[in-house]
């Protein structure tokens, strides 16, 4: 071992003086130290379900990593999963102790993705996810206006989330639910729906970039088989920021440049602001589920559109 190398949890880590990416403004050792200090708030959002990371090497582009390598040590508890575009098993890891977590960060894992689902019942989602996007350029007090919407349409429909920032530039709105997978995904729908219908000037459900016109853009795809960022994840973003859960009164008063690997641990003390905000699961309104299901799925919808729009412009 090298000077900058260590042990903890019988897991060798390598390589630790190293930068981290580029603005990152961070060490290896900083993501290991930041991800080991956070490991009793974030490992509770990985257990259980199938994780996709970002990685990212020396010189090289950040990768998405499904798909455990060869050399995953026995330690890690993996799981199967069928993927229907590729048409085979995918194997993933389970990030569910601290030496799996410490050892994911030795590999320069970044971000962490997880399903909505459980392994063994990704039909079964445990939460239903608005990611709220903000146009180019735009500051992070419209993506609060579009988050304050989207509050509103869930308590209108007897529902609470809880709320974080993405670590990128936008917000995560999670609401605990049980149900199955189309009926949440239709339900998603029907909140961005509603939420665009609050203010339309403000909010759009528009899938394609060139429709949405400088507004927010509610997201309602995180539905089946998509992944999310976890909350407390580090981002691939300048200075590593971090998805950094908060009140719902404090997003008047934040920015997500004021949570980052270095700050985090700091500002979160001995607490552990997601599991204290998150409700616990709801059912979810029948009329919702319906209104949801009278409403296209987006991608599908933009893929349609798509190619009516090509079929226009050549018939020109």
């Amino acid at each position: 071992m090298t000077m900058s190398d260590e042990q903890r949890d019988g897991v060798t880590l390598t390589n630790l003086d190293q930068p981290l990416f580029d603005g990152a403004e961070a060490t290896k050792r900083d993501l290991v130290d930041y991800l080991d200090a956070v490991r009793d708030r974030i490992l509770p959002v990985l257990r259980g379900r199938p994780l996709s990371v970002v990685r990212v090497r020396p010189g090289q582009e950040p990768f998405m990593q499904k798909n455990l390598p060869k050399y995953t040590p026995d330690f890690v508890s993996t799981t199967q999963v069928w993927a229907e575009r590729s048409k085979r098993e995918i194997t993933y890891a389970l990030c569910d102790d601290r030496r799996t977590l410490l050892w994911f960060a030795n590999q320069r894992a970044v971000e962490y993705h997880v399903t909505l689902g459980l392994a063994g019942q990704l039909d079964r989602p445990t939460y239903l996810v608005l990611d709220l996007d903000p146009p180019e350029g735009a500051g992070f007090d419209v993506v609060v206006g579009a988050a304050k919407l989207v509050r509103r349409a869930l308590a209108d429909a007897g529902l609470t989330g809880a709320v974080k920032t993405s670590g990128s530039k936008g917000v995560h709105v999670f609401v605990p639910v049980s149900g199955h997978a189309d009926d949440v995904a239709a339900a998603t729908r029907a909140l961005a729906a509603r939420a665009e219908r609050l203010d339309p000037e403000l909010a759009t459900t528009a899938f394609i970039l060139d429709d949405r016109h400088g507004k927010v853009f509610l997201d309602s795809t995180r539905a089946h088989g998509a992944t999310v960022v976890a909350a407390y994840s580090p981002r691939i973003r300048p200075s590593a920021r971090v998805s950094f859960p908060l009140a719902w009164e404090d997003l008047d008063r934040v920015s997500p440049n004021d949570f980052t690997i270095r700050t985090a641990p700091g500002l979160l003390g001995d607490r552990d602001p997601w599991a204290e905000h998150l409700p616990a699961p709801q059912e979810l309104p029948d009329e919702l589920v319906a209104e949801g299901h009278t409403i296209p799925v987006a991608r599908v919808q933009a893929m349609h559109e798509g190619k009516r729009r090509a079929r226009a412009a050549r018939n020109e």
